[in-house]
């Protein structure tokens, strides 16, 4: 049979037929315009269209959903049946061709962005290209859901704004966190800000899991981080006599973890930095300013770095503030995040605070 026969037979089983009759249809119609489809000029791929058009309207939704999936890959679908799928209320139906399908346009896929479900809104995360005025109201419509898949799409793009809000969300969403965080566009400034807020176990796990590029960039935030909020004292500290004595001390092979241990113990608070920064071989003044920040972030990387175990940590953590107190959550936060984050990657860190610190002070 040719193929305007064949057309034309379909055409009158998509008027009058039977619902089997145009289920069988759909399939034939479906077959036919795979088998053709790189030798269909969009002439012919128009009669398909107004075909299936007319088919989808009396179909019921199992053979729909076979039809999405079978036509979302296509590059040149028919494209009025691309967008009729698209819009469908059922989003098994609508779902194949709104992640997959070229022939929707960015305004066909704002258009479906701006009114329908969540599950419309899932289904467009995934796309593998997202522009910025789709993402921008994906990230205001969308749940939790939507957010991780954005975040998580290599392909979307995200205005100021769109960082803006998806960072703010991070807060309390650790695992939204540490997905933005991995992310290789995101900005310095919308990463430093992710980073203060987050946990010490997303700090770690963000280091652990970057790529090498990456991880300086996370380092780089960290290090600005680690210099920011600190815990006010009455009085100035001078470490000269404390660096002196815990030089001395190491010469003789006497400075050792259990002879910090005992400086936190005493409360000899110069005598605790200056050993960690002999550990960490670097100046007290740095590690005076991750003691003195009240998130953890900062000492545990210097404690990683100078090899101190959990229990030392711990203790640091828990006496290194005489009027403020550390709760058994954040102790169990800090440990976990001490325990994930490696040696180089906290050896590196240091690195790059170091760095900070002595261009701040070149300045």
């Amino acid at each position: 049979m040719s193929f305007p026969s064949l057309l034309a037979e379909l055409e009158i089983a998509v008027k009058i037929g039977t619902p089997e009759k145009r289920r069988d249809t759909l399939r034939r119609v479906t077959s036919l315009f795979l088998d053709k489809s790189n030798k269909l000029n969009e002439q012919q791929i128009g009669v398909f269209d107004d075909v299936l058009v007319h088919l989808i309207q009396r179909i019921e939704t199992k053979a729909l959903v076979q039809l999405s999936k079978s036509l979302a890959p296509v590059d040149n679908a028919p494209i009025e049946t691309i967008r009729r799928l698209a819009r469908h209320d059922e989003i098994t139906i609508a779902a194949p061709v709104l992640n997959q399908s070229n022939r929707l346009s960015e305004s066909d896929v704002l258009s479906i962005a701006k009114y329908k479900g969540q599950g419309h809104l899932l289904a467009i995360s995934g796309r593998s290209s997202l522009p910025k005025a789709v993402t921008d109201v994906l990230v205001e419509r969308g749940d939790m859901h939507v957010h991780h898949s954005l975040a998580r799409n290599s392909g979307a793009q995200f205005s100021e704004s769109g960082f803006a809000t998806l960072v703010k969300k991070s807060e309390n969403d650790e695992r939204l966190a540490e997905r933005l965080g991995l992310r290789l566009d995101i900005p310095l400034e919308f990463l430093r800000r992710l980073l203060a807020r987050a946990t010490d176990l997303v700090r770690s796990r963000l280091l652990a899991s970057a790529s090498p590029e990456h991880q300086e960039k996370i380092q780089r935030a960290l290090a600005t981080v680690a210099n920011e909020v600190v815990h006010e004292e009455t009085s100035p500290r001078d470490f000269s006599r404390a660096y002196t004595f815990a030089h001395e001390l190491n010469r003789r092979g006497k400075l050792t973890e259990e002879a910090l241990v005992g400086f936190v113990k005493q409360g000899k608070y110069e005598e605790m930095t200056a050993t960690i920064a002999l550990f960490c071989r670097t100046k007290s003044d740095l590690i005076e300013k991750v003691l003195k920040n009240v998130r953890h972030e900062g000492l545990i990387i210097a404690c990683k770095a100078a090899r101190l175990s959990w229990p030392t940590v711990a203790l640091i953590l828990r006496f290194r503030f005489p009027d403020r107190s550390i709760s058994e959550r954040e102790l169990c936060e800090a440990k976990d995040a001490f325990l994930e984050l490696s040696q180089t990657a906290a050896q590196s860190s240091m690195q790059t605070m170091q760095a900070q610190e002595a261009t701040k002070m070149a300045g």
